[in-house]
Parts: C-alpha cells; structure tokens; sequence
C-alpha cells in the first residue's frame, strides 16, 4: 500500500482462518442436514460479499484445493493460510474440512499454509490416539501442528443417542487440553460465533472459555468469530484472560456493507483487548479476502468512534493485525518465510531459463 507520504509498505498476510470442504452431494450422509448446513453457508456468503466475488452455488459447495489457492494466494494478498478443519461427521460422510486433505498442501508448500487438526472430547482414547498420529504426520515444520480447531456445537451420535454439543470447560475437555499440551499443542481456536443450522445456538456461548482459559494459563485461546453474537461476553472474558485472542473471521465481513458495525467492533477490542491479540481472518470461501483486505487497508476510525473510546486504527495496528500478532503466536519469522518463498520463486524462474535456454540451442 502506499501511504499519503508516498511511502510504500509491503505488509505480509497471515490468514489465521481458512478451509478447503467437500460439501457436494456425494458427501451427504444426512442429506436435509448437510444440505441445510452449507446452503446456510451460503447465505453467508451472498448477504455479505460484494456482487462480483459471489461464487455460484456449485462451486461453492466444492471448490478444491487449486480454486482456494488462486483466491487466497495469487489474487488474495495471503502469504500464509492457516487452516481451520472442522468434521461434522453426523451430516458428511467423509469430513467437511479434514485435516488429511489440508496436509497433502502442507507437504507440497510447507511455508505456504500452517496446519493444525481438531478433537472431541467425545471420543475419548480413540480421539486421543488420533490426535497424536496426526501431529505425527503433519508438523513438518515446528510452526505446523500447534493448534487444534473446536467446534463445541458438532453433532455426534453416541450409542444411538445424539449429543448435541460439548463444553471447553468439562472435566473430558480438560484432560484433552492436558494431551494436546504433551504433543506440543499451545494454541486453542473454539468457534465461538453465529449460529450454522441445524447446530443450536447455546452450543457456541463463550462462557466455557472463561474457566478453560483462567485453568490453562499457559494456553493460548484465539477464540474464533469473537463471540458473535455474544461479543460484550468476549470482550469482558478477554480483558481479564491475557491469554485469550480475538479472531476476526466473520468480522471482518461486515466491512463492505456494515462499516460502522466494523468500526464499532475493532474500537471495542482495541479498548478491551489491546492492539497485540487481534488476529486477520477471512474464513474463506465464505468470503474472499482480496476484497477484505483491500478495504481494510484503507479503513479508518470514524472520528467520533475514535474520540468516544480514545483508540486509533493505524497502519502499524493494522500490522499487528495483517501478520504481526498471528506470527508471534505461532512462532513464524516472517522474514524467513518471505525469503524462501522469494528464493523458491527465483530458483524456479532460473530452472525454467536454463531449460528455455536448452531448448534454443537444441
């Protein structure tokens, strides 16, 4: 970006939230219920993207790997994805956003995207088992496997009876976090935010993380979506859990058409939180973040927002936010990951020289 001085600033991007799911037919087990969960989805989606990055309904329900890739990294802005799987394995066959799809992309770009899996305190020593194996697999690079992603409002058939829904502050949770601290995993990502159909709504409160957050201080908690809608709850849990971490996906959505709400929600965590615990995320494919990011950058504080809770949004904030914070959290040197993309870059343009090259003289 460039700014009044006409200085220019390359701001690195870290998207602490993104997905690749399968939401196409072919993967319904409970066709009313996965059906109901992604067309609200797309509801999502339509209501508040701009018209030309509205994606047709097809395409949205599958859109792979490659679509994802030329979205969030080539016209997106996004130097680092983060992803986020979610299961939902009592309306999918296979899961919705697993982890194994996610690893194939971190095996083929290591400095490309940041994986972490998910559990269920539900599943018990299996699911413990499992965690384990998929640390094993993936953390290819020690900034790989730190976080799990927990969707406290999953579905689940337990011996015929459905459980809908499990608490970050349960005894079961409790031992699963003491696991995930063993293997190496300090990063807690809850989604904590608007209600999906069919999931219920209690389900996704954000008072569980309260007693998780205040019992493992040592545990990082980016709580994802910030509460929405019950985001005067986060704000009072985070400014007294240093620990805990306001991931903007789904926020960062209402810039376009709700850009006073926008301006009210960073006010209120750059009162309550701070600067420093303040994650980007777009949620793709709910939303692009090329259009997000664009209209970020040249965001600014209405200034009776800015007088009435004394913060500013500045560019150096918008750092913190874009890259900085999410950096820190993972244990990311920025610098060494733009220099080896820069060189993996270069090295591939002088291959293909060489073999031009070769070809003329031939």
């Amino acid at each position: 970006m460039e700014t009044p001085d006409g200085k220019i600033h390359e701001i690195p991007v870290i998207d602490y939230h993104v997905h690749v799911w399968k939401a196409h037919e072919d993967n319904w087990l409970r066709p009313e219920l996965a059906k109901g969960w992604i067309d609200c989805f797309y509801d999502y989606h339509k209501s508040l993207s701009p018209q030309e990055y509205i994606m047709d309904y097809n395409t949205f329900k599958y859109y792979g790997s490659k679509k994802m890739i030329e979205d969030v990294f080539l016209n997106g802005y996004v130097d680092l994805g983060i992803t986020q799987p979610q299961y939902l394995l009592y309306f999918y066959r296979t899961p919705f956003g697993n982890t194994e799809e996610f690893g194939k992309l971190v095996y083929e770009n290591p400095y490309r995207f940041i994986i972490g899996t998910r559990w269920d305190p539900r599943d018990g020593e299996q699911g413990k088992k499992q965690l384990e194996e998929d640390v094993r697999r993936y953390r290819v690079k020690p900034w790989q496997m730190r976080h799990v992603k927990l969707y406290t409002a999953e579905w689940k058939d337990i011996g015929g009876n459905l459980s809908r829904g499990w608490r970050l502050d349960s005894r079961e949770a409790f031992e699963f976090i003491e696991f995930s601290k063993s293997l190496g995993i300090n990063i807690l990502v809850p989604h904590k935010g608007p209600t999906v159909w069919p999931l219920d709504k209690d389900a996704f409160d954000v008072k569980d993380v309260d007693a998780a957050a205040s019992s493992f201080p040592e545990m990082k908690f980016v709580v994802t979506h910030i509460g929405l809608p019950r985001f005067d709850d986060f704000c009072w849990i985070g400014v007294q859990d240093k620990n805990v971490y306001a991931g903007l996906a789904v926020a960062t959505a209402f810039i376009h058409k709700r850009p006073r709400y926008f301006a009210q929600i960073m006010a209120e965590l750059l009162f309550w939180l701070g600067p420093d615990r303040i994650l980007y995320g777009s949620d793709y494919a709910i939303w692009n973040p090329k259009w997000i990011i664009e209209d970020f950058i040249k965001f600014e504080l209405p200034p009776d927002i800015e007088k009435e809770y004394g913060v500013q949004l500045t560019l150096d904030i918008k750092k913190k936010i874009l890259y900085e914070n999410a950096a820190k959290l993972w244990g990311i040197d920025v610098n060494e990951i733009i220099k080896t993309l820069n060189d993996d870059i270069k090295s591939r343009a002088k291959v293909l020289e060489t073999k031009l090259s070769k070809e003329v003289v031939y």
